[in-house]
């Protein structure tokens, strides 16, 4: 617990730190190819611990790679969505950290998905390192550009968010 409290007081520094040259929000075009890419928050120990939990614990409805599930983007029978890749293709680097630690710990919020609440089963540091192995597998491209939606949500106020 005293890890991920650290870890999550620590990351907005880590992430301050990336390459300004980074993509907008709104746009993955603001990247060139000569562009350094935005460092990363997490370390290999984080990607190699996070990939074991994976495995044992998310490819079954997410992929073994995080392709996701088929049709992710519809709504099933019961109103609920399949589940998204985490690989870079789908929704998740649209949101920051908090939000991702969130539903891995909580599950879908509002009944949106079958995510399950893991809080019972898996270590926050277990969690935190399940984030890392996906964020490793987004292109250069993608994570600048949740690097810069990280930072960002940071200056807003909760009634901004």
């Amino acid at each position: 617990m005293k890890f991920s409290l650290l870890f999550i007081a620590v990351l907005p520094l880590l992430i301050a730190c990336s390459s300004s040259e980074s993509a907008s929000p709104n746009s993955l075009s603001g990247q060139t190819a000569t562009d350094a890419p935005a460092r990363r928050w997490y370390a290999f120990q984080h990607v190699s611990r996070g990939g074991k939990v994976y495995q044992e614990n998310c490819a079954a409805c997410h992929g073994m790679t995080g392709g996701g599930g088929v049709n992710w983007r519809q709504s099933g029978p019961d109103g609920k969505y399949p589940p998204s890749p985490l690989n870079g293709t789908g929704h998740a680097w649209h949101h920051p950290l908090k939000v991702l630690f969130h539903v891995v710990k909580n599950g879908s919020p509002g009944g949106q998905g079958n995510m399950p609440a893991w809080k019972e089963k898996l270590s926050d540091e277990d969690m935190i390192a399940v984030i890392a192995w996906f964020q490793s597998k987004w292109p250069d491209q993608i994570y600048a550009a949740w690097s810069q939606r990280e930072i960002a949500s940071r200056g807003k106020t909760k009634a901004e968010r």
